[in-house]
């Protein structure tokens, strides 16, 4: 059985007789359920064995076994290599049918069954597969406003170190306030202090005089491009994007964290020498 996005093809032929051709399945709950039908209908053993196809194929998988029937999921891997001894490389659904079917018959007693993931496991690996992608999301975007600092405030990366809150606010927001070397060196050291002392109580940081100092002697010796509405624009839209993300990680994380904490083996994980939350959950 393969599946293009809206439909299937099935070629079903157990010890090389096709007792079915090739027909298209919609991917809905009633053409499913009208499937399963068929298939249960025929004589003797029926198996039915997919090729793992990240989500989609798994609400097939759910309905065929909830009806009754066999069902084994395979890696796709293992069904391009079996067999393939042939020069040519013919690549459609009826040709995918037809060697899938091969596999299973030569598989037959081996094949693995399907079996349904609980509730919390399933969504503890979709909440990870989102947590990974948003993580990857936000990596990009720091490089990203990295890159458009080094022409309005260069080095200012490497002033703001400290890591990004449970609830995902990192200090990078300061560049939404100070997006230009001159937006600090316009001002006195004093006056700017002031200004950092606010934005630090605002946003939860420790406020020192020494760091404030760092930042002005920095923004002084700064050489960057003329301020423009385009550069500030770029960068505070920037900012916000990284500050969405990195709210999305750390509510994937701590809802990923919830879940964790429901799998019987999670305090025996967490007990084991070197293991973090962030090891534990992954």
């Amino acid at each position: 059985m393969t599946f293009p996005k809206e439909e299937h093809g099935l070629c079903y032929a157990p010890f090389g007789e096709v007792v079915l051709e090739p027909f298209e399945v919609l991917h809905t709950a009633q053409n499913l359920h009208d499937l399963a039908e068929k298939l249960k209908a025929l004589d003797g053993e029926t198996r039915v064995v997919l090729e793992a196809t990240g989500n989609y194929h798994k609400p097939v998988a759910f309905v065929l076994h909830d009806a009754g029937l066999f069902v084994s999921v395979v890696n796709p891997v293992l069904i391009h290599d079996y067999d393939n001894n042939s020069l040519r490389r013919v690549k459609t659904d009826r040709k995918d049918a037809v060697k899938i079917a091969n596999y299973t018959l030569d598989k037959w007693t081996r094949l693995r069954q399907y079996l349904p993931e609980d509730d919390t496991r399933l969504a503890l690996k979709n909440c990870y597969r989102q947590y990974q992608q948003a993580v990857a999301i936000r990596t990009m975007l720091k490089n990203n406003l990295i890159s458009s600092l080094d022409l309005t405030f260069p080095d200012a990366n490497k002033l703001f170190t400290s890591p990004a809150k449970s609830n995902g606010c990192e200090n990078g927001s300061i560049y939404r306030r100070f997006w230009h070397s001159e937006c600090i060196s316009s001002l006195s050291a004093n006056a700017f202090a002031k200004k950092y002392l606010k934005w630090c109580q605002k946003h939860g940081y420790v406020f020192t005089r020494s760091k404030s100092d760092e930042i002005y002697a920095c923004a002084v010796n700064s050489a960057s491009l003329p301020k423009s509405p385009t550069s500030k624009l770029l960068i505070q839209q920037q900012v916000a994007q990284l500050k969405a993300v990195s709210q999305s990680v750390a509510a994937f994380r701590q809802e990923m964290l919830r879940l964790s904490q429901q799998l019987p083996e999670f305090d025996t994980v967490m007990e084991m020498y070197g293991v973090g939350p962030s090891l534990g959950l992954s």
